[in-house]
């Protein structure tokens, strides 16, 4: 995987996305000029992944700002496009935080806005490249095998899912930088397939050996004693340690302890929100229900029948092996708190 590969970048007056929803297939970018094509490509996904979907959001701040200037909006019309770009998903945490924090220069002006997103991005990659060592020394040091590790990962957490490297699919690139991974589980991951689609890809770019398995073979998997460690990455994480990622992770972490294996949480501390004391405060994303009814159009469930979709599900902190973020690696299912990385 090209270290230049960006999910998110800035042209000089636009914002360039790598469009999500095409992959593997199809490698092509999406030009956002306003909020409600950026609003947009966030709720479709042609950008997730809670660090990614941040640093589109620093920078749909310039986006407002430049469309404000363009169509003669009133500052409160530009503040409430930005409100709107905030508001986009509801559960990644990120957002929020990386809007909030380029809106502390908004009144400077534009440049101030764009070297304050700028910054976000930039220092995201510095703290993936970071996370993913200490989350390589970590396990390393916790499964105590000297061969190369047998790993699960769950949904895509790679380049793609961030301003650049990785969270948890970081660490799986650290290991495989150090000749330590001999195959990586990547689960299918609903809705739209990101393990499938878009880690395997960033695998296959690697080299990196692996399989593709449904979400539901996961647990299965690690109970026959075919995995070392799962590593996950997060889009919310609470102040006592609960943990909010794409839904189909807590049975994983479930697993994980029956087995007795290390069920590790990679993320930057931006995901952290202490405001949040626990998984029951978290907002879970509902998607719509044609996603679990249909398959590409065709209706596969009765008529008279409902769907659930849940985007994320919340895994007890009691079951967080442990959380790596760029400061180094926290025992959270041992009373280590994500706040002892704030302070």
């Amino acid at each position: 995987m090209p270290q230049e590969l960006r999910a998110v970048a800035w042209t000089g007056n636009s914002l360039t996305l790598i469009d999500q929803t095409l992959l593997p297939h199809r490698n092509e970018t999406v030009d956002v000029r306003d909020v409600d094509t950026l609003v947009d490509a966030v709720r479709r996904l042609v950008v997730r992944g809670a660090p990614a979907i941040g640093a589109a959001g620093a920078y749909g701040v310039a986006l407002a700002l430049l469309q404000g200037e363009r169509e003669g909006w009133t500052g409160a019309e530009v503040r409430a496009a930005v409100a709107r770009v905030r508001a986009a998903r509801p559960t990644a945490v990120n957002l929020m935080v990386c809007v909030d924090r380029v809106m502390t220069r908004f009144d400077e002006g534009l440049d101030a806005v764009l070297a304050e997103a700028a910054a976000v991005q930039r220092e995201d990659v510095e703290a993936n490249r970071a996370m993913g060592a200490f989350g390589a020394d970590w396990l390393l040091k916790r499964v105590g095998e000297d061969r190369p590790l047998r790993l699960l990962t769950h949904c895509n957490t790679g380049a793609l899912a961030t301003a650049g490297w990785g969270t948890a699919l970081g660490v799986i690139r650290e290991l495989h930088a150090r000749g330590r991974v001999e195959v990586v589980y990547a689960d299918e991951t609903r809705p739209l397939l990101q393990g499938s689609r878009l880690t395997a890809w960033e695998l296959v770019q690697e080299g990196i050996p692996h399989y593709v398995q449904a979400d539901g073979a996961a647990a299965g998997t690690i109970l026959r004693g075919e995995v070392d460690a799962a590593i996950v990455g997060a889009d919310r994480i609470a102040a006592n340690g609960d943990t909010a990622n794409k839904v189909g992770t807590v049975g994983i972490a479930l697993a994980c302890a029956d087995a007795g294996i290390p069920f590790l949480v990679a993320a930057p501390t931006t995901t952290v929100d202490l405001a949040t004391p626990d998984g029951d405060a978290i907002r879970i994303e509902l998607r719509g229900e044609d996603e679990v009814l249909e398959w590409a159009g065709v209706r596969t469930a009765p008529a008279a029948s409902r769907g659930h979709n849940p985007a994320f599900d919340v895994t007890p902190g009691r079951l967080v092996t442990g959380l790596v973020t760029e400061r180094g690696v926290l025992d959270v299912a041992s009373g280590e708190l994500p706040g002892d990385h704030l302070k």
